[in-house]
């Protein structure tokens, strides 16, 4: 069997999956970034992460990546996409665009995306745990209700109790990602 008769088929890049992948990384990296300001929940959490902690996430092979790092006053800061010659303890990746886009069209919730072994974590499993809680509370405030019942494992019970508290946070989390601070 001649085998040079069968060229190797390469697979599209899928530019519009991509493109929807990183403008949702750009909002989540942002978005972090003013939740830290704005829940202590978030806040708490950064603050329990080591000095100097930065952490990437994004998909392989080719990206788009979102990195989000502890700036000296323990708050996150989005720190934009490019993550070449920067030191980042922790690399989350999401193993292919398919994987993403179902992360990312909240069809399955962070935690189940872990559990199906769809991320690679490149780093401390313990800080890994603590940006996977992070992100649920920015998705909690990002997101309807229904849709945020199932992109998280667990929806908080304080969104719940003090719809003031969800309300205007979520309102405050919007206004400063869109103004970026």
């Amino acid at each position: 069997m001649n085998y040079d008769r069968y060229p190797e088929i390469k697979p599209g890049r899928k530019t519009i999956k991509r493109i929807y992948i990183a403008v949702m990384l750009f909002v989540v990296g942002r978005a972090i970034q003013a939740a830290c300001r704005v829940d202590e929940t978030v806040k708490k959490e950064f603050k329990n992460l080591k000095d100097g902690f930065a952490f990437v996430l994004g998909v392989h092979p080719y990206g788009p990546w979102m990195i989000v790092g502890r700036d000296a006053k323990g708050r996150a800061k989005y720190m934009g996409w490019n993550p070449e010659g920067k030191k980042i303890p922790l690399k989350m990746s999401i193993k292919n665009v398919e994987s993403a886009i179902l992360v990312f069209t909240f069809q399955e919730s962070t935690a189940v995306a872990f559990a199906r072994n769809r991320f690679v974590v490149d780093g401390d499993l313990i800080d890994a745990l603590a940006v996977v809680r992070v992100l649920d509370l920015v998705e909690v405030y990002l997101l309807p209700k229904l849709i945020a019942a199932l992109a998280v494992k667990r929806y908080p019970k304080w969104s719940e109790l003090s719809p003031v508290r969800k309300h205007v946070g979520r309102i405050v989390i919007y206004t400063r990602a869109l103004l970026g601070f």
